[in-house]
């Protein structure tokens, strides 16, 4: 990675919240593989080879009339993700019962501690859709459950569900970085239940589960909610989230068709997480 060249884009955004939020978003479909938040907006790296000129066109946000939004981009040839990630991550606490924290910082006293680096990784627990994601998990029964993360990134969905007493849990990302940072929180915390891989919803032929979490961005949950569903048992709970709250009809709509009935919905800053049973 040391001779990896990137893009380093400079955003102001106006007002921060819940511009940045959006603006990450956004950008990550994109092909931006990280963020640091500053004072005044995010800083967003891409690799060169993944990058164009034209890399902003599909940005929405920067066309949005009630955010002011400005940038200038540069191009870095060696980032030290570490240190970015240790100046910017602070642990952070769910519920008084959930807490994700970095190696370097003390143990909680929570019922659920785990431990994560995220480095490039989406998934920290910062994030609105992460956050509501594992206040699903915390408020429903996993004990004996066999579970899908699909979408990963850090694998932090995943180490909460075997936590809370899933016997059998598949984290399925297609990000190389995501699958492998998966993989080394997976040891980190322990779990010897959760199964990691590298690759799309194509993996899920002849799966089957009990509960289905998905953290992914609207597109990609209209396309694979037919393979989530042919995996999944009688009675068994979908999670999802990635989108925001106008896209809540068009989500419900597709589920209603695939016979999911939504049960609960939990929202932060326009970002939603629903849950469904069949």
């Amino acid at each position: 990675m040391s001779n990896t060249i990137y893009i380093g884009y400079d955003f102001k955004v106006s007002p921060l919240q819940p511009g940045v939020e959006i603006l990450i978003a956004e950008l990550g479909y994109a092909g931006f593989e990280s963020f640091v938040e500053t004072d005044e907006g995010v800083t967003a790296y891409i690799q060169k080879e993944d990058w164009n000129t034209d890399i902003l066109e599909g940005i929405q946000i920067l066309n949005a009339d009630e955010f002011s939004i400005s940038y200038t981009f540069n191009e870095i040839e060696q980032i030290n993700w570490n240190a970015e990630w240790e100046r910017n991550f602070h642990p952070i606490v769910v519920g008084d019962l959930c807490t994700v924290r970095a190696p370097f910082h003390e143990p909680f006293n929570t019922q659920y501690d785990i431990v994560i680096e995220p480095k490039m990784s989406f998934g920290t627990g910062h994030h609105e859709t992460t956050h509501m994601m594992i206040q699903h998990i915390l408020k429903n029964d996993f004990e004996g459950k066999s579970v899908l993360d699909m979408g990963c990134g850090t694998g932090v969905l995943a180490i909460l569900a075997e936590m809370k007493g899933a016997k059998k849990v598949d984290a399925i990302d297609i990000d190389n970085w995501c699958y492998l940072n998966s993989l080394e929180n997976v040891a980190r915390n322990n779990c010897k239940n959760i199964n990691v891989f590298e690759g799309d919803a194509s993996l899920l032929k002849d799966k089957r589960y009990d509960m289905v979490i998905a953290n992914i961005n609207r597109n990609i949950l209209l396309e694979d909610l037919d393979s989530y569903m042919a995996c999944l048992n009688a009675n068994g709970l979908v999670f999802l989230s990635g989108f925001y709250k106008d896209d809540i009809q068009i989500i419900k709509e597709k589920c209603n068709i695939l016979g999911l009935q939504h049960v609960d919905t939990l929202e932060q800053n326009h970002w939603v997480a629903l849950k469904f049973i069949n």
